[in-house]
């Protein structure tokens, strides 16, 4: 049997030394398949260009005749190298910097090809690259591409080993999609599309290439999907729950406020799923404070009163001891024993808990990631509840689900995307969506204020902090950079202790322990601190209902969903809340930002107005997305192709030659490579 392209390491490449096959590795491409997926982000133009046509600060190559003999100045260790140019009719000096070198190469009468900046007033290429055609001039003419690299990996030698790859192993690239979708959209083949996505002869084959392997990607990943949700539906082997509405609704009266509309109507759509001999696979998406964990609690007491355990997994330790208290107490008076289990959990006590959710004892129980170690049993696990679902990968939520037998799944998000593209994105799940804000829940007011205001701003927060209330005070994250961070948040905690010496002044940060941050956190809680100075550590899911102000530093270097995220920290409470944004914005897109938040409130409008600012291209620049990532295909931008790809791909999962017809054998493989079974989907 042949190798696979997946079973071929990079080292078989000609010219790829074991030195460069680790630097590979360090961007996640092994083997040879792994780089030939390695896609180009955009193109160098290297087609000639005349300068009639040229507009001042383009960046151009032009071919010339040396018209002069070159003048080298020195200055220290650097040079700069001039030389006059003639291009058709047209006399211009091209001046190179720091390439002394140059001046012997640069003969009257020679031909040569420029690429740099042209400056129209003072007709002047500053050159970035040049060579001779005499000695072939390999770049111009050409688009070439330009790849995401770093370490010792460089764009000509990258360029090299793909030409190389390509050569090597070129005809041996599969082809995947039937002829029937090729035809369909008339697609390029698979082999021509990923070599002109590297080698394009031209920008038009370039995008041809690209747009066959767009519809690739989001037609495999709702291929994914669609086998998901017709495994799902084609089975009927999940939890059937039988707690009747009786028993449900003295529950829900027991809360001490009324469910909105939006929460009865989630609530009807979960418990169908529930009562139905189908696995539900939900999700949940509603805006900060919307109450889904109001209606997780819903579904948790029903599968406990049907006979069952239920387990709510959350992305922290904060997190799930936030939410273990909240269940405690709701649940207390029904009998109903929560157990919780993090990292922090050991010994005895976990010991304990782990035989107590083996034997039943346990109803529900609350954690992180610690919910998915192999000695966690489940007596009869009928519910599987996942807070924040964008921070767990797939993986994580179906180790977690597999500790059951078939159980129902409900994924929740606090990071509201407009509903067509949440149902087109997770194809594999019914989307209930909360879009409504529960009854009482003071309005938080936004201010937008420069830092020239910093004075007003601390008054304020006396004038909070007098009052009996709390405040938070987020530093920025500044370059992805912990260190940086981390001291931008010290430096503020030490201003804030001098500015309020009669105030107790908390740090909560990313690199501290979970201990540190869990004792910050229960002093913040407990009123025992008055102003937390935090990173964005405190954006998901901490709830102290004292706190009535949120203070933003450097607002502007955040993007809109995370404001909308921090922001829903206060107003929690039934006092009246504040949000501050600091910021001297100097974009217009900046300045932009603080006005969204200033005029709603709302985080479907917030989310919608986000997409608009940041555009398509960098639609999955931020985690809070949630939404799946791809090598070429944009969500947004290719949000119609997503259509298209998710109509073909229920179409052929619904139809039955699809599993023995051997023209979907390579999709049938990408399938059971995805660990979806054709025996699970037809049985």
């Amino acid at each position: 049997m042949s190798l696979k392209l997946d079973q071929i390491s990079v080292r078989q490449i000609n010219g790829v030394s074991a030195l460069k096959e680790g630097e590979l590795h360090a961007f996640g491409v092994s083997t040879v398949k792994d780089l030939l997926e390695y896609y180009p982000f955009r193109y160098e133009d290297y087609r000639l260009r005349s300068l009639s046509e040229v507009k001042d600060g383009d960046k151009i190559t032009i071919q010339a005749k040396i018209a002069s003999v070159p003048v080298l100045q020195r200055y220290g260790r650097k040079s700069r190298l001039t030389c006059k140019m003639l291009a058709e009719n047209w006399m211009f000096t091209a001046t190179w910097f720091n390439r002394h070198f140059l001046k012997d190469q640069l003969t009257a009468g020679r031909e040569i090809v420029l690429t740099g900046k042209w400056d129209q007033r003072r007709m002047q290429l500053t050159v970035s690259e040049s060579e001779f055609p005499d000695k072939g001039a390999f770049r111009s003419g050409t688009l070439q591409p330009v790849y995401s690299i770093g370490g010792k990996i460089t764009q000509s030698w990258i360029r090299k080993t793909m030409g190389q790859a390509l050569e090597q192993y070129g005809e041996m690239i599969p082809e995947i999609l039937p002829q029937s979708l090729l035809r369909k959209y008339d697609l390029m083949p698979r082999k021509a599309a990923i070599m002109t996505i590297h080698q394009p002869v031209d920008s038009r084959e370039g995008q041809e290439g690209r747009r066959r392997m767009v519809y690739e990607e989001l037609f495999l990943f709702q291929l994914k999907m669609q086998a998901f949700r017709a495994l799902n539906r084609g089975r009927m082997d999940g939890v059937v729950h039988t707690a009747d509405n009786a028993t449900i609704r003295e529950f829900v009266r027991s809360f001490p406020f009324e469910l909105t509309d939006a929460q009865k109507k989630v609530e009807l759509e979960i418990l169908h799923d529930m009562r139905s001999p189908y696995c539900m696979n939900r999700l949940l998406q509603g805006d900060v404070g919307s109450g889904k964990t109001i209606v997780a609690a819903i579904a948790l007491f029903t599968t406990v009163r049907s006979g069952f355990q239920g387990a709510l997994m959350v992305p922290t330790e904060i997190l799930a001891e936030q939410h273990m208290r909240s269940l405690q107490k709701l649940f207390e008076p029904f009998g109903i024993t929560v157990g919780l289990l993090t990292g922090s959990v050991t010994g005895k006590k976990r010991k304990d808990l782990l035989a107590s959710l083996q034997m039943g004892l346990t109803d529900i129980v609350v954690g992180t990631h610690a919910l998915i170690q192999d000695d966690v049993y489940f007596r009869e696990l009928g519910l599987v509840v996942t807070d924040e679902q964008h921070r767990f990968g797939v993986n994580q939520r179906s180790v977690l689900r597999r500790k059951g037998y078939n159980p129902d799944v409900l994924t929740m998000t606090a990071t509201p995307i407009p509903r067509t593209l949440a149902i087109t994105a997770f194809g594999d799940m019914d989307v209930s969506t909360l879009s409504e804000r529960p009854k009482g829940r003071i309005p938080i007011t936004t201010y937008w204020v420069k830092h020239e205001l910093m004075d007003r701003v601390l008054g304020f927060i006396s004038r909070e902090v007098n009052q009996g209330r709390q405040a938070y005070l987020i530093a920025p994250l500044i370059e992805e950079s912990d260190k940086l961070d981390v001291q931008n948040a010290i430096d503020l905690h030490v201003q804030m202790q001098q500015a309020f010496p009669a105030y107790s002044v908390g740090l909560l940060h990313g690199r501290m322990t979970l201990a540190e941050k869990d004792e910050v956190m229960r002093q913040f809680y407990s009123n025992e601190v008055q102003l937390l100075i935090s990173t964005t550590v405190v954006e998901v899911g901490v709830d102290v209902p004292n706190a009535t102000l949120m203070i933003i530093m450097d607002a502007d270097r955040f993007g809109l969903s995370q404001l909308h995220q921090l922001r829903g920290r206060v107003g929690r409470g039934q006092h009246a809340s504040y949000c501050v944004l600091v910021a001297d914005p100097k974009s217009e897109v900046g300045q932009e930002r603080m006005q969204v938040m200033t005029e709603t409130e709302d985080g479907f409008e917030v989310s919608r107005r986000d997409l608009e600012l940041r555009g398509p291209g960098d639609f999955f620049g931020t985690k809070q997305s949630g939404l799946p990532e791809f090598r070429l295909a944009d969500m947004v931008a290719d949000f119609k192709v997503v259509e298209e790809a998710r109509g073909d791909a229920a179409a052929l999962v619904s139809d039955s030659s699809f599993w023995t017809s051997p023209e979907y054998e390579p999709l049938r493989d990408f399938l059971q490579q995805e660990k979806i079974f054709q025996g699970d989907i037809m049985d």
